[in-house]
């Protein structure tokens, strides 16, 4: 099948990031002079996406009007009234997104592809037939700004399975999907993180992940970007690529 709608979830507070984002939403914070939220759905768009639904609630005034500049229809806001975190943010901006399998991406995201575009091969990848849910994983050594325990095993089925009890996984979760709307169905109205969705596929044996073939960042805090902006402008003209040219 041809997935034809993304989200990408531009919500949250980005209280790591503070003082920048006291003034302007992490999204729309800018890497090499373009916002973080610009770079993405122009990555989408490459990609073949032809609907995109961006959320928001923290300084979402901002994020609206972002999203208005395009004047494009195909491009919504998703306005929330209260903080709904990932999987509130999705569940409410289902209709919108409609009834088959769609993208969704953290809107703070950043990455370089590799041969292929990492949203087209996610894409490319996914067999409803077998998965619920499709995470873009990137090796836990290779994480540029990352010190985290890591998130994921992947084993050769290309099947995910939790760190759990392990001191660290290789696999650390790209903020990159794919996912059923199915597995919606009878969650909360409320706020929940979408690791209750990875959770729900990961016990019918319908989490799957794919290995990023490119470069990923972590962009955490104000140090964090400057160091992400040195690595990118080191790997010129690869940086293009971060933001989807």
């Amino acid at each position: 099948m041809t997935i034809k709608t993304a989200m990408v979830l531009a919500a949250g507070f980005g209280k790591r990031m503070r003082p920048i984002t006291e003034m302007i939403p992490k999204p729309l914070v800018p890497v090499l002079g373009v916002p973080m939220l610009e770079s993405i759905i122009a990555k989408l768009r490459t990609a073949g996406i032809q609907k995109i639904v961006v959320n928001g609630f923290y300084l979402k005034e901002q994020i609206q009007s972002f999203v208005e500049a395009y004047d494009d229809s195909m491009i919504v806001f998703s306005e929330e009234h209260e903080i709904l975190e990932t999987g509130g943010g999705v569940t409410q901006a289902l209709p919108l997104l409609g009834d088959d399998a769609f993208v969704v991406v953290n809107g703070d995201v950043c990455w370089l592809d590799g041969a292929d575009a990492a949203i087209k091969r996610l894409m490319n990848f996914w067999n409803p037939d077998v998965m619920d849910a499709l995470l873009l994983v990137h090796p836990r050594s290779k994480a540029y700004g990352y010190e985290g325990a890591g998130d994921f095993f992947l084993e050769n089925d290309q099947k995910l399975t939790r760190r759990g009890e392990a001191i660290t996984a290789p696999y650390v979760y790209a903020g990159i999907q794919t996912l059923h709307p199915k597995l919606f169905v009878g969650s909360s109205q409320g706020a929940f993180s979408l690791n209750e969705i990875f959770d729900k596929a990961l016990v019918a044996d319908r989490l799957y992940g794919l290995e990023h073939d490119g470069e990923w960042f972590h962009v955490g805090t104000p140090e964090g970007l400057r160091e992400v902006e040195g690595l990118l402008q080191n790997m010129l003209p690869a940086a293009s690529k971060f933001n989807g040219t």
